[in-house]
């Protein structure tokens, strides 16, 4: 299967074992990544950039959904390699460049399992310690992104950390939820994205976001996309239900 895969015109996914990257590509022959993956996923990202037909340095921004290891773990060895700017949600920033500790998810039992799970695969896989990173463009809720396609709204969707961020495309009827949203392994089933800082809070950006109707391609970073009348899929999850 190719690890990178066109699911909207000028979106594409780049498939990871943890946290799947978004490459969107600009009007200016250069490109967006939307998360980074883990630390060590610079080189793949850049290759990816290559095979579209962008030159070295084509990466010119790096919007990242929120602080997690899955999520911000490229950022810094992408902004060396290609200078790129980095966005992130306002409240995110001191979590992104270190200035204050990250906040710790509140698990349930089901979820402690899962995340103890995850922690050990990452150790298994060596993947390297995160280097933090500077932001240059604090995001806020009702933002449109510059220099992109189409324009690209920013949607503060606190919960799963205080500054998470999510883009919607409405022209491209396309949603980037960040950690709000996940689906299940084979994608036949939406669900709550896990490790909540703030359960409640997650549940109704969930909610914010599945009343968005201009939304048919959910690009989710874990789990399998939903390709078509993502409003519906969205509409018809039960975030409250899961994770228990």
């Amino acid at each position: 299967m190719d690890t990178l895969q066109q699911l909207a015109p000028h979106v594409w996914q780049l498939l990871f074992p943890v946290g799947h990257v978004y490459l969107v590509a600009l009007p200016d022959d250069g490109y967006a990544a939307v998360d980074t993956g883990l630390p060590g996923s610079a080189p793949a990202i850049l290759d990816a950039v290559t095979r579209l037909g962008g030159r070295p340095g084509a990466l010119r921004q790096i919007v990242l959904t929120h602080c997690h290891v899955d999520h911000m773990g490229s950022a810094a060895d992408l902004v060396a390699a290609t200078g790129a700017r980095v966005l992130a949600g306002a409240p995110e920033v001191p979590y992104v460049d270190g200035t204050r500790p990250e906040p710790q998810p509140d698990l349930t039992p089901v979820e402690r399992v899962l995340h103890e799970q995850v922690l050990a695969g990452m150790a298994a896989e060596g993947v390297p310690p995160l280097r933090r990173t500077g932001v240059d463009v604090a995001l806020r809720d009702g933002d449109v992104l510059d220099g992109w396609p189409e324009p690209a709204r920013v949607l503060h969707v606190p919960g799963h950390t205080p500054g998470s961020i999510a883009l919607h495309l409405p022209g491209s009827r396309v949603l980037l939820p960040g950690d709000t949203i996940a689906t299940d392994p084979d994608g036949t089933r939406v669900l709550l994205g896990p490790f909540n800082v703030d359960r409640a809070r997650a549940v109704a950006s969930f909610r914010r976001l599945a009343a968005l109707e201009e939304v048919d391609t959910v690009c989710v970073p874990h789990g399998v996309p939903i390709r078509a009348d993502g409003h519906a899929a969205l509409a018809a999850a039960t975030p409250e239900a899961d994770w228990w």
